[in-house]
């Protein structure tokens, strides 16, 4: 099996790899076709390879889910020094679902993938430093990491940035640019992100207000599952009329 491509004029033949083929049936949905391609490529020391099928473990695709073997696999290669190895094993060392928590481990691993440009882990590492569950509570490096991850595009990224400036944490209060990063993140889809958007605008924070673009985003929040939205939803109906409503529930809608 072979890809067609054209260079410089001419068409040349690439080689479709098998894990080019295992990638397909896994889009496809064909766990178990993809396995069958990974395991040989994995027992022969390809670290991504080893990554599929842990995840695919971890999460049931194509065999049954097994936390153990998910550990094992993932093991094999994040110690190898796959990012996307690093990230998943530190995920289900964070969770602890089926095996022992270990979010030590997992923080170390998170940061290991952070600097090899893991988007995920970046965004999971700055969460991790802000939250001082496990790492001590350091704003200045959490922001760091959050930028580069929100640089990715990752939406709850953006929010934290937002939130970073709105609370002052190791940066001067900022209301423009907390609602600036909140709307990034509520346009890349964040929920929370839409919940604080829309608390800015109903409160004209930022230098901004719209009390029916601010109701539309909480109830955009509201429906993709921010808890946040609850306490501004009703403020932002009673700052409104009947009109009001209806114009901002129909742009929520669309």
């Amino acid at each position: 099996m072979t890809w067609f491509t054209r260079l410089h004029g001419r068409v040349t033949v690439a080689p479709v790899t098998p894990m080019d083929r295992a990638r397909a049936l896994a889009e496809a949905g064909d766990h178990a076709g993809a396995l069958a391609l990974w395991e040989p490529l994995a027992r022969g020391g390809d670290a991504r390879a080893c990554n599929n099928i842990g995840a695919c473990f971890a999460e049931g695709l194509g065999v049954p889910r097994d936390p153990v073997l998910a550990r094992d696999w993932l093991t094999l290669s994040a110690d190898a020094g796959d990012p996307v190895g690093q990230r998943n094993l530190a995920s289900l060392l964070f969770k602890g679902e089926g095996i022992p928590a270990d979010e030590r481990r997992a923080a170390t691993l998170y940061r290991l993938a952070a600097k090899q440009g893991d988007a995920t882990a970046q965004d999971m590492l700055s969460w991790m430093l802000l939250e001082g569950r496990t790492l001590p509570v350091d704003p200045g490096e959490a922001l760091v990491w959050a930028v580069a991850a929100a640089q990715q595009g990752v939406a709850a990224a953006m929010t934290r940035i937002g939130m970073i400036h709105h609370n002052a944490l190791d940066v001067p209060r900022d209301p423009i640019a907390a609602a600036l990063w909140w709307r990034r993140g509520a346009e890349a889809g964040d929920a929370d992100g839409q919940a604080m958007l829309g608390a800015a605008l109903l409160m004209g924070r930022g230098g901004v207000g719209d009390g029916v673009e601010a109701l539309a985003w909480l109830l955009r929040a509201k429906h993709n599952g921010s808890a946040l939205s609850d306490r501004f939803l009703a403020a932002a109906r009673q700052a409104l009329d009947a009109d009001g409503i209806a114009a901002a529930e129909r742009r929520a809608a669309a």
